[in-house]
């Protein structure tokens, strides 16, 4: 599939038919060719849902999740130059504000209509109602009767490897995971949506959302506020995920865990940092920038 010719001027137009798109006036160019290389998807033809799936899914396998930025002191900037730079020309990858950016850009260039969401993660929440801090998508498909659910920036097993249908009490398998969507009562304007993931024999939510739609600059003071919050979790410890078709990859600090798809997991600790960044460099595909350095509580 080529993306040499001259942009298209419509949305619409034939993903062949275009290299580099301007997504936002105010935006630089997205380098379309530069991403499906990235992803290392080759497929052809008009939007679809086959296509929305397919691209989902070699996004997953093809950039990982990090948040080394934080880390270091600093938010990741969301600018489309800045995240081509990173997660498409680097060996690097990102968090769900970076990875969904540049998705919905993608996604928008390809021909599909897309809404920015904002979520509450309910991992780990034990009841806990926390803010809106997970960045969504909601597809489009030219042609289709549904929408559906993307969102390629999830830092968890339990995040969608292909877009499902927006579909409430439908399972749905993709990609050898299993999903659900759900409806629960809620006192604004509609219901909520929770995605659940059937994980250890049980359905469990993974994050809750509604339809309103987010603009660029909610995400930057969200972003903002996860990177730099002294209370947020991601200033404090690594986090990374890698997901290949055989093998999920987690790491929380120093704690490695590789679960595969056969069901064995394996868990071990790090020894020190030269052993952090090989395997970040190795199995995450992940290279820390030039002089970063992590303390041993990270």
């Amino acid at each position: 599939m080529s993306h040499t010719t001259a942009p298209a001027t419509s949305p619409a137009s034939s993903p062949s038919s275009r290299s580099t798109v301007d997504v936002f006036s105010e935006s630089p160019r997205l380098d379309l060719d530069a991403y499906l290389a990235r992803i290392g998807w080759s497929g052809q033809g008009e939007a679809s849902v086959e296509m929305l799936r397919s691209v989902h899914r070699a996004h997953v396998h093809g950039i990982p999740f990090e948040n080394v930025e934080p880390v270091l002191g600093s938010a990741p900037s969301l600018a489309l130059a800045d995240l081509q730079a990173k997660l498409v020309r680097s060996r690097r990858g990102g968090y769900c504000f970076e990875h969904n950016t540049l998705f919905a850009a993608v996604l928008e260039a390809l021909g599909f209509g897309v809404t920015r969401l904002a979520a509450r993660v309910r991992v780990g929440a034990q009841g806990a109602v926390r803010p809106r801090t997970h960045m969504l998508l909601l597809v489009d498909v030219p042609g289709a009767s549904r929408q559906y659910l993307a969102d390629v920036g999830f830092g968890s097993i339990g995040g969608l490897l292909e877009a499902i249908p927006l579909t409430a009490g439908t399972e749905v398998h993709d990609g050898g995971r299993r999903h659900r969507l759900v409806r629960e009562p809620h006192h604004g304007l509609e219901d909520l949506w929770v995605l659940q993931a059937f994980q250890g024999g049980a359905w469990s939510d993974q994050y809750a959302f509604s339809r309103e739609p987010f603009e660029p600059a909610d995400y930057e003071v969200i972003n903002w506020h996860v990177a730099t919050n002294p209370r947020s979790p991601f200033q404090h410890t690594l986090y990374a995920q890698r997901t290949t078709p055989d093998t999920h990859l987690a790491l929380a600090g120093r704690a490695l865990v590789i679960m595969r798809a056969d069901g064995t997991r394996e868990e071990r600790e790090l020894a020190d940092s030269a052993e952090l960044r090989q395997v970040l460099d190795t199995d995450f595909g992940i290279e820390l920038p030039e002089g970063a350095r992590l303390e041993a509580g990270h």
